[in-house]
């Protein structure tokens, strides 16, 4: 079994425990009925999820859309248990030397408008994915730098070419922010239609949307899943403030948020309600980061941006942040713990992961006094989203103060925070995040290289070295290959030209009422989100 392989099963076994004072989730017959009131801390930026990378978009849009393959709802845990959600049978196996995957379609799902879907949807919804119009927004191109070509000789049969061999091809396909479109409205409508509109196959047809209040789903009855959903329905709530996403889950306003809340919430939670609240929890594929603005004069000069980082106190943040915040381990581009991550030895002698806090923070100084920025000011972008946000990005400003910097900090709702990351380029320092759906570290430290349609630094053809080292990572058979280049890409990226800065990982605390059942935690916020497994137990 390969170091891998041992990964997804200690994985699967290891977190996800459901504890509170129901114990241990037992095997129960699902009923049927309802409306599932959950809320979520954000408004989606749109509806479009081949174009959004913000759990604000996948807790309500999720539902109405299904997906090629998806995690398997029981075991989201796994990085490597799929199950075909508009194909057919079992996932099929690659052939041509791994470098061909053929998809045999259901027959007869339809779109909540009644159209029929085929074998061209599919093609129509990877092909603009992965091979965007010039102008088509898609933060997920550079996941399909392996696709070759996608076709459907007929209308039920589907075929993925890959360039080459590789085992982060399927769990790209499981990503949730790749739902199935109609080819037929991507053409009479346009690439953009999908932004303010939903025409999906998902267990739920969109009802209505309030801004700033609620997204409405209701029960599609022609689902494609013979009996499901359970749910009559659903209402995701909104609202920002944390305090009031709590006390809506004490006062039984909303039954979950999906997201995650801090240590002391979970805690208030569970001596509240005692048996009428069930916690799960999960390490989380998801980390928050800073990311310097490589089109500002004052962010250009690599030794300012490792300034930036050796003022960081990693280790100690860790100890502090996690009693009240969402954010908890050291790590560096890859999922802490997994095989191809970096283990702490060979984190600390990147510059801002060493132990001398007192010596990482004079070479600092250094640095910027060599660089002419000794007396630098900057703006910190945020996001209006108090957790982890908001504390995460304090305490930076705090670190670099440690280090004679003059920090202001400039705080954004969610949809002008987006506009500004990927269009105006309106900020100095922003924080930024690289959440991720299955584990799959091959594919989510794209992130860090400029081509990447979600590397928001502004540094696109700046720095063709990281690109190589990323490909020849990408295109390595053996997995001790791969984990040498992810050391080499690490360093590069975060240490020698310090591009991006990496904060704390996350870890996923779920408070529900009990009588929310067939929901399972798993490793990222935005897998197992479809709701079609969801009933209530009332």
């Amino acid at each position: 079994m390969s170091k891998y392989a041992r990964f997804a099963l200690a994985l699967a076994v290891g977190t996800g425990l459901a504890m509170g004072a129901t114990g241990p989730a037992k095997a129960e017959t699902p009923k049927k009925g309802g409306t599932l009131s959950y809320i979520v801390a954000a408004e989606a930026p749109s509806y479009d999820l081949h174009k959004e990378s913000t759990f604000a978009a996948v807790h309500p849009i999720r539902p109405f859309y299904s997906l090629l393959i998806r995690v398997n709802p029981e075991n989201p845990q796994s990085p490597t248990d799929f199950q075909c959600d508009i194909c057919v049978g079992e996932v099929p196996k690659p052939t041509d030397g791994g470098k061909t995957y053929t998809f045999k379609i259901k027959k007869g799902v339809k779109f909540h408008d009644g159209q029929v879907m085929t074998a061209h949807d599919v093609v129509a919804t990877y092909n603009k994915i992965a091979f965007p119009p010039e102008g088509v927004a898609s933060v997920r191109k550079a996941f399909f730098k392996m696709l070759d070509s996608v076709s459907a000789p007929d209308d039920e049969t589907v075929v993925f070419k890959l360039k080459f061999a590789t085992g982060s091809f399927l769990p790209v396909l499981a990503n949730p922010m790749s739902p199935i479109y109609s080819a037929k409205d991507l053409k009479e409508h346009g690439y953009d239609w999908h932004e303010k509109n939903v025409n999906g196959t998902g267990a739920f047809k969109f009802k209505e949307a309030v801004a700033g209040s609620h997204v409405d789903g209701v029960r599609f009855e022609d689902f494609h899943m013979a009996g499901k959903p359970y749910l009559d329905g659903f209402r995701a709530l909104i609202s920002r403030k944390m305090a009031i996403r709590v006390q809506a889950i004490r006062g039984d306003r909303a039954a979950i948020e999906f997201r995650g809340f801090p240590p002391k919430q979970r805690d208030d939670l569970v001596k509240a309600l005692g048996k009428d609240i069930t916690v799960q929890e999960s390490d989380w594929n998801c980390v928050l980061l800073y990311t310097p603005n490589h089109g500002r004069p004052i962010m250009q000069d690599p030794r300012v941006r490792q300034a930036l980082t050796l003022a960081v106190d990693r280790w100690g943040g860790s100890q502090h942040l996690s009693r009240i915040a969402i954010v908890k381990t050291v790590g560096g581009v890859g999922f802490p713990g997994h095989p191809l991550s970096a283990t702490k030895a060979e984190l600390v002698p990147l510059k801002g992961y060493g132990t001398d806090l007192k010596a990482a923070r004079a070479e600092a100084k250094k640095l910027l006094a060599e660089a002419g920025k000794s007396d630098l000011k900057f703006e910190l972008m945020n996001r209006g989203t108090d957790q982890p946000y908001k504390i995460v990005g304090t305490w930076l400003i705090g670190q670099w103060r440690q280090i004679g910097l003059e920090v202001s900090q400039r705080v954004e709702p969610t949809k002008t925070f987006y506009n500004e990351l990927r269009n105006t380029k309106n900020f100095d320092v922003s924080l930024d995040f690289n959440c991720q759906s299955v584990v799959n570290p091959l594919v989510d430290t794209s992130k860090f290289i400029g081509s990447a349609g979600n590397n928001y630094a502004n540094m696109k053809g700046q720095d063709q070295q990281l690109e190589e080292i990323y490909e020849q990572m990408l295109q390595a058979p053996e997995e001790a290959k791969q984990r040498e280049l992810m050391r080499v890409m690490e360093k590069r990226a975060l240490s020698d030209q310090a591009h991006m800065g990496v904060t704390l990982w996350w870890y996923k605390i779920n408070p529900h009422r009990s009588y929310v059942k067939g929901w399972k935690i798993a490793p990222s916020h935005y897998l197992n989100q479809s709701l079609d497994q969801v009933w209530l137990d009332k």
